[in-house]
């Protein structure tokens, strides 16, 4: 077998330790449901689903970046590649594919082959409008927000309500110029 190198998802994922996956989905699903109960609009679930992920994501490229041995993306065309080849099997074991790019290279979308977070859970009528999985909207607006890409995604597919795949189309809204907390004195 070829050694696997530093930037293979599959690598890194094997090496991670984890916790199982059923206790996992559960757990994600118990929160989903408590937040229905607390805020009972859909669509302040669906943003607070949104900023939990920001706030995992914010924290999450660190462990990312310091697990993977991936170095700078030259590009958002590069990083959307990483996110879904390197980012999503390393964190939660799935592998994802990127396309649909507009002219500009700004805009994709990123497609889920499975979702684990789905796991046993059938919405009912009353939240039909709730993006389950909107945690992982925000997990990649929060990562990419500390590599200086100011993004927005949002899902543009979910099986959950009725589509046959799971797509986020990811837009990079601007690049923010890294900067550093000391000038150089001369």
């Amino acid at each position: 077998m070829a050694p696997v190198g530093p930037r293979s998802g599959d690598a890194i994922f094997s090496s991670i330790d984890r916790v199982n996956a059923e206790l996992f989905t559960l757990t994600y699903g118990a929160i989903v449901r408590q937040l229905l109960t607390d805020l009972e609009e859909v669509e302040e679930v669906n943003k607070q689903l949104d900023q939990m992920g920001y706030n995992i994501g914010i924290r999450l490229i660190d462990e990312f970046l310091a697990k993977s041995g991936v170095s700078r993306c030259v590009d958002f065309r590069e990083t959307a590649e990483m996110i879904a080849k390197v980012g999503f099997k390393m964190f939660l074991g799935v592998t994802a594919s990127v396309s649909s790019w507009d002219a500009d290279g700004t805009c994709c979308s990123i497609i889920l082959e499975d979702n684990p977070l789905v796991d046993f859970v059938e919405l009912p009528d009353t939240c039909q409008g709730l993006y389950y999985c909107n945690v992982l909207s925000g997990v990649i607006r929060g990562a990419l927000e500390m590599v200086s890409m100011k993004t927005e995604v949002t899902w543009t597919r979910d099986v959950l309500r009725g589509d046959d795949a799971y797509e986020l189309q990811v837009k990079l809204l601007k690049q923010v110029a890294e900067e550093y907390p000391y000038k150089d004195d001369e």
